[in-house]
C-alpha cells in the first residue's frame, strides 16, 4: 500500500507504527494524535531507527486530521485505555464519542479507505463505526481474534513446551470474557491439543485467554498491553497489504452468518486486499454454539447500552458520501 494512517499515537498506535515501517508494509505512514505534538515526536523516533533497521518508509505526525487525507487504510487505535479493575464495557461511553469524531474525520478526508478498529470495546465501536459510514462490511473490520489466538498459542508453547510455530488457535465471539476459543479446531502441526493435553489443562489455558489482556494489565499496573496487540495489528495488514488471504478471526459485521445479524462480533474472515473478502462459517457443537450465543449476548447489550440520543446518522450498509473537501 502507498499510505496507512494510524489515529491515536499512544502505545499501541507507535508500536503499530513501528512494525509497518520495519516491514515496509506502506510507502507512507500517517499519525495523527489531539496530544499536542505528540504524534510528531512518535514519527521522529520511529524515523531514527530506520538507519538500524534498513527501512525507508517515511512517517510524519500531525493534530490535524486532514494528515490521514488518501489513506487506504486507517488504523484506530485512539480512545480511553483500561485501568486495573475495569473491563474493556467501562470505557464504552467515553470511547463512543472519540470513535464518532474519529469516524466523521475518516468520512472527511480518507472516504475510500478501509478502516481497522483496535480500540475497545473492539466489537461493540465496529460495529459503530459500520453503522456510522455505512460502508459495506469489507471495509470496516476490528482486531481481536488475531491477537487472543497468539495468546492462547503462546500459552499452550508454555505448557506443552513445543515450538510457537507449531501452534495453530482459533478465538471467536466478543473479545472480552465471554470470548470463544474453539479448542476442537487448535492443533499442534495438524495434531489436535487433546492429544498432548488433558481436558482440564486445556480448559485452564482456555480461561487464561479470556483473561489475558487483564493479566497483562494487573502485572504492569501502569499500562495496558501493546507489544502483542501492534505484532496483531501488523499481521491484519500485511494480510490486506500483500493479498494474502489469509483466515484469520476478525471483528466483522454479520449478515445471518451464525444465525446473527446487526452486530459485530469476532468470527473467522479470508483478509485480502480488499479488507474482508468472506466470512467461514464453521460448524459448531453443541456446547460452541451455546458458548458463541453467550458472547453475542454480552455484544448485543453493549450495542443497546448506547445511549439513545447518540444513535448514529445513516443505516447499516448503506453508502454515505462524504465530502472529502471538507
Amino acid at each position: 500500500m502507498k499510505k496507512v494512517a494510524i489515529i491515536g499515537a499512544g502505545r499501541v498506535g507507535e508500536t503499530t507504527a513501528q512494525i509497518l515501517a520495519e516491514k515496509e508494509l506502506c510507502r507512507e505512514i500517517a499519525l495523527f494524535d489531539v496530544r499536542k505534538d505528540v504524534p510528531e515526536g512518535v514519527a521522529l523516533d520511529i524515523l531514527q531507527t530506520a538507519p538500524f533497521f534498513g527501512f525507508d518508509c517515511a512517517l510524519e505526525g500531525s493534530n490535524d486530521p486532514r494528515i490521514i487525507r488518501n489513506s487506504e487504510l486507517v488504523i484506530v487505535t485512539a480512545g480511553l485505555p483500561r485501568q486495573p479493575g475495569m473491563s474493556r464495557a467501562d470505557v464504552l461511553k467515553s470511547n463512543v464519542v472519540v470513535i464518532d469524531e474519529v469516524t466523521d474525520h475518516i468520512m472527511a478526508y480518507a472516504p475510500d479507505a478501509m478502516i481497522l478498529i483496535v480500540s475497545n470495546p473492539v466489537d461493540t465501536l465496529t460495529y459503530r463505526v459500520a453503522q456510522r459510514t455505512g460502508w459495506e462490511r469489507g471495509r470496516v473490520f476490528g482486531q481481536a481474534g488475531v491477537l487472543d489466538a497468539s495468546r492462547m498459542a503462546s500459552f499452550l508453547a508454555q505448557e506443552t513446551g513445543f515450538s510457537a510455530l507449531d501452534i495453530t488457535t482459533i478465538v471467536m465471539g466478543g473479545h472480552g470474557d465471554t470470548m470463544v476459543p474453539v479448542t476442537r479446531f487448535c492443533t499442534i502441526n495438524g495434531i489436535p491439543i487433546s492429544h498432548f493435553l488433558s481436558e482440564e489443562r486445556i480448559e485452564a489455558i482456555v480461561d487464561r485467554t479470556r483473561g489475558g489482556g487483564a493479566e497483562i494489565l494487573s502485572l504492569r499496573k501502569n499500562s495496558t498491553a501493546y507489544d502483542a496487540p501492534g505484532a496483531a495489528v501488523a499481521t491484519m495488514v500485511d494480510a490486506v497489504a500483500n493479498n494474502r488471504r489469509r483466515l484469520l478471526s476478525c471483528v466483522a459485521v454479520l449478515e445471518g452468518e451464525y444465525g446473527e445479524t446487526d452486530i459485530a462480533m469476532g468470527v473467522p474472515c479470508i483478509i485480502g486486499e480488499k479488507g474482508i473478502d468472506s466470512i467461514v462459517e464453521l460448524e459448531l457443537n453443541l456446547r460452541e454454539r451455546a458458548d458463541f450465543l453467550r458472547s453475542a449476548a454480552a455484544v448485543r447489550s453493549e450495542i443497546e447500552s448506547l445511549d439513545a440520543n447518540q444513535k448514529p446518522h445513516g443505516s447499516l450498509f448503506h453508502r454515505i458520501q462524504a465530502n472529502a473537501g471538507t
